[in-house]
């Protein structure tokens, strides 16, 4: 029977959950589908972590090491699971060379290396993704751009798959780990026994991907005060017929010249800009109302109901039907439910 050598790198910003999933599954593999093949994985630390013998995940819960870097695990596919940046959000990369240096060993060595979320973080350390396609957690791009601005990060997507011989594989957002393991399982033991994993341990591919789950932020921290006072004016004010000519006049400089200096404080131009604004205004509406799709459109500043249509697709991903029903809150009480979430009509 063939084996299949999995290294789960445990450092000490490894988020449980997505550790605990990947080994989870890949262990139990053989139990669900036997005399196929066996994943044998294992939980990885560098030499100098969890001197107790135990990694102390960011959320807590200790998890026992199995293995160190130094003793060479055998190793066909080495995964580095979520990983925790900074209370600000920031990573502060160098941390872990010998992490680093041994990922880069085991690609020039042919081995499949894989990221998990913000493993990519790490993953982009090894220099191995610069002038390369990557996704990670939309929440966390700031500081991946900060720090890698030779990636060129999509996190929009849900999985990329990149390198020589398609060695380089990185799933996004925190459950995105389903992705990324159905991805290895499909790939090495085929696309039935993928779709046998995801049944059985309830797993999805988030095939729409991670557009929907993006929550616009807003910049205000690029110094520019003009810009500044120009988002926040537009923040109140989007939903107004002609935000964007409202709000250049009220600049004091010219119309190119305002353009100019909002791309660059904002990465957006003023209509974009207004556009994920009333998005976002609408995502809340379709989240926690009951309004129809036209007059969600229209409080949010469209008055033409396919032009809004067309807009939300295309910053999200989905309709706003689709949207509604993908954020729906199952067994939430609303009119016309019962507890369950089950209508009680009829």
């Amino acid at each position: 029977m063939q084996r299949i050598n999995v290294s789960l790198l445990a450092v000490d910003e490894v988020d449980s959950s997505s550790l605990s999933g990947l080994y989870t599954v890949l262990n139990l593999y053989r139990n669900v589908l036997p005399d196929t093949l066996a994943y044998h994985a294992r939980i990885v630390a560098p030499d100098d972590a969890a001197p107790d013998g135990l990694v102390h995940t960011m959320p807590g819960l200790p998890i026992p090491v199995q293995c160190r870097i130094g003793e060479s695990p055998d190793t066909d596919v080495v995964v580095i699971p979520s990983l925790f940046p900074d209370a600000h959000g920031e990573w502060h990369p160098g941390r872990h060379p010998q992490a680093v240096d041994w990922l880069r060993r085991l690609y020039h060595d042919g081995k499949m290396v894989c990221s998990s979320c913000t493993g990519a973080l790490l993953l982009a350390e090894t220099g191995l993704l610069d002038g390369r396609e990557a996704t990670q957690h939309w929440a966390f791009s700031a500081t991946f751009r900060r720090h890698f601005p030779n990636v060129r990060l999509n996190d929009a997507k849900v999985l990329v798959v990149t390198g020589d011989g398609n060695r380089l594989v990185m799933s996004g957002a925190s459950a995105a780990w389903h992705d990324l393991v159905l991805y290895l399982v499909a790939r090495t033991a085929g696309p039935a026994a993928a779709r046998t994993i995801a049944r059985f341990f309830l797993l999805q591919w988030h095939s729409e991907g991670q557009a929907p789950y993006i929550v616009f932020r807003e910049n205000l921290c690029h110094g520019d005060s003009v810009i500044v006072s120009a988002q926040e004016w537009l923040r109140e004010h989007c939903r107004e017929s002609s935000p964007v000519e409202s709000v250049t006049a009220r600049a004091g400089i010219s119309a190119r010249s305002f353009n100019r200096r909002f791309r660059k404080a904002t990465g957006l131009t003023p209509i974009a800009y207004v556009q994920h604004l009333r998005v976002e205004a609408a995502k809340q509406r379709l989240e926690t109302t009951r309004e129809t799709v036209d007059v969600v459109g229209q409080a949010a500043g469209y008055e033409d109901p396919a032009f809004f249509r067309r807009v939300f697709k295309r910053i999200t991903g989905l309709s706003p039907s689709e949207y509604r029903r993908k954020f729906k809150v199952i067994g939430i009480v609303d009119e016309g439910t019962d507890a369950s979430g089950w209508s009680q009509a009829g």
